[in-house]
């Protein structure tokens, strides 16, 4: 039996009942969560579990186990016998906070990847901070300016938005994927797609706020050298 991905249809959701499916030293899997596992440069959420007793146990991270719809919640110091069984209906509660300031940062990077119409290299999303490798020859960038244009974007207030698509519509727009060392993941069918109203158009697993309104003020802090045409910009957000 698979994870229901309940983050997928929407990143809001706080909290969920769940069926424990298996426990072992990889994680407890069960049949839904609105917990992120930990890609595309997004890390794994954390939060609690809740067991029927009112006991709590904290889960340090998310990843995904066997395949893309199995996900396991890590825990860290618990005794096995402490452990949820599986068959046993359990609460998970997540760490807002964090993950808000996660879904703020990642909407961010969409928004300079349109900044910066180059090939994504790499990334990292922080709690309140994050970063996009671009392959730049000799880029001359200015991080007052790519700072006003970013925010001139974000006060747009611009819906953000998924969908779904076809492997096959996808291989025919090769287009829509900016990344160079990640591809979107696929083979089961279809894609995500996030769109930012008039803005940007492209794959995505991770979590996002609902407009760009909500990422707040962003401000380019830093601009790295990495190769002759790799170039690191970083962002915070007040």
């Amino acid at each position: 039996m698979k994870t229901d991905l309940l983050f997928r249809a929407d990143a809001y959701l706080r909290e969920t009942t769940a069926r424990v499916l298996s426990v072992d030293d990889s994680g407890i899997e069960l049949d839904r969560t609105v917990f992120y596992a930990q890609g595309g440069g997004q890390p794994g959420d954390s939060g609690t579990l809740r067991r029927a007793d009112g006991s709590e146990i904290a889960i340090a991270n998310t990843v995904y186990g066997a395949g893309r719809d199995h996900i396991r919640h890590q825990t860290s110091g618990i005794a096995p016998e402490a452990l949820p069984q599986p068959g046993e209906t359990v609460e998970l509660i997540l760490d807002w906070p964090l993950r808000y300031a996660r879904m703020r940062v990642h909407t961010a990077l969409h928004l300079l990847s349109v900044v910066l119409p180059y090939p994504v290299t790499g990334g990292a999303i922080g709690d309140g901070d994050g970063r996009l490798d671009f392959d730049i020859p000799e880029a001359g960038l200015d991080k007052d300016e790519l700072s006003k244009r970013l925010n001139e974007m974000i006060i747009k207030d611009a819906a953000v938005t998924e969908r779904w698509i076809s492997d096959e519509e996808l291989e025919a727009n090769p287009g829509l994927v900016k990344t160079m060392s990640v591809k979107p993941p696929m083979g089961t069918g279809k894609v995500r797609l996030v769109e930012i109203a008039g803005l940007d158009l492209q794959p995505c697993g991770g979590t996002h706020v609902r407009s760009t309104g909500e990422i707040g003020t962003a401000l380019i802090t830093a601009i790295e050298k990495k190769g002759k045409q790799n170039r690191r910009v970083r962002l915070s957000l007040a």
